[in-house]
């Protein structure tokens, strides 16, 4: 009895989860785009029968209900709408019995779409409408797919495009670009995908699963992360920036010499100097790789001495584009920044630029260890 009650509940539709704004904007898009693609249509195919085909229908749910789906793109509305019209054509064409052209049609039309990479539902509709739509379609033969089928594609595609992004969207869907490759330029993963989930254990998933799901492997690779990211803050989502930070900064004036910057690293055994100027606000960042590196191309190492004598300030050293903290940040926002982007040390400064701390590595290791063991102690 059981297996029979869960069984019933499986009938029952999951929530969506899209806010109210995302309902308003697709119902709206959905409208508009059919709109605009139907008035063109009708003024451009009007002695054209039909001038609008009803598959577009299903096509607008998808590029304006759910843009980010792969299902929804632009080739894929454009390729499987139109090779989808090719074979229905062709079946009917070569196939007296109407059910039996439909079916293999359909069958036809879905391999080919798998195959081109453009699998888009309402095409299989489109299959039919070629088999089923009467003596005017059948008359128009393989133009069909272009007139109107092509056309009305197209111009809902264009509205998609336009209406998604000025909606803030993006469309093209462009699944989110995940950390470059190790920053060091070895053959290592980054420090944040040797532990967790690799994408080679999520491709290895899929193919698993087996079965096609309506989503890009990127897309889901990048909820998977913010899921683990969630659990993290949940562990570790009390721990600030200024509970761990260095308050005691060592830092250097834009003016202060090379020399001088070179015997600050020296005495405090520090590998970086926030450079300020003089209301203290943060203007860049000398480290010991500046000084090894120099003020010109890298790869001329070996008379870095030479080239670092003929500089009169640490400002011709440092490096400017810094990345910084803010006192109330949260520790989870900072392990990113040192495991996957490879900086070594954060200055953490206030509203006015000012330099009010400094994070390193060797702080994020030590809050985190601290925080494991105050969760391993016995309530």
């Amino acid at each position: 009895m059981n297996n029979v009650v869960a069984w019933l509940r499986s009938f029952v539709p999951a929530p969506i989860n899209a806010g109210n704004r995302e309902r308003v904007v697709a119902s709206i898009g959905g409208g508009l785009g059919l709109l605009f693609s139907g008035v063109i249509s009708f003024y451009t195919l009007g002695t054209v029968n039909p001038w609008f085909v009803a598959p577009m229908g299903a096509s607008a749910v998808l590029l304006f209900a759910v843009p980010t789906s792969p299902l929804a793109q632009p080739w894929s509305i454009m390729g499987g709408n139109v090779s989808a019209a090719l074979i229905g054509m062709a079946c009917i064409r070569h196939i007296d019995n109407p059910i039996l052209a439909a079916a293999l049609a359909e069958a036809i039309a879905i391999g080919v779409m798998f195959k081109l990479r453009c699998l888009h539902p309402p095409s299989g509709a489109v299959a039919l409408t070629a088999v089923f739509g009467g003596a005017a379609i059948h008359a128009a033969g393989y133009r069909f797919a272009f007139w109107p089928v092509g056309l009305n594609s197209g111009l809902l595609l264009l509205a998609a495009l336009a209406y998604n992004n000025l909606s803030g969207r993006r469309y093209p869907h462009v699944p989110v670009q995940h950390p470059a490759p190790n920053p060091h330029l070895t053959a290592d993963p980054l420090p944040g995908e040797r532990v967790g989930f690799t994408r080679a254990d999520l491709d290895l998933a899929l193919r698993e699963y087996g079965e096609l799901l309506d989503v890009s492997t990127e897309d889901l690779e990048t909820l998977f992360l913010q899921a683990e990211a969630h659990a993290y803050r949940r562990h570790f989502g009390k721990i600030r920036c200024v509970h761990l930070m260095a308050k005691d900064v060592v830092t250097v004036h834009e003016a202060t010499s090379p020399a001088s910057a070179w015997q600050l690293l020296a005495r405090h055994r520090i590998k970086a100097l926030p450079v300020v100027d003089d209301d203290g606000a943060l203007r860049g960042i000398v480290s010991v790789q500046d000084f090894i590196q120099g003020p010109h191309d890298p790869a001329q190492v070996p008379d870095w001495p030479l080239r670092i004598r003929s500089v009169q300030r640490v400002e011709q050293l440092m490096t400017r584009d810094v990345c910084t903290a803010e006192p109330q940040q949260l520790l989870t926002e900072l392990v990113p920044l040192f495991s996957d982007r490879g900086f070594h040390h954060l200055p953490v400064i206030d509203s006015a630029r000012r330099v009010v701390g400094m994070v390193t590595q060797s702080d994020v290791v030590a809050a985190l260890y601290r925080a494991r063991l105050e969760e391993a102690q016995p309530a």
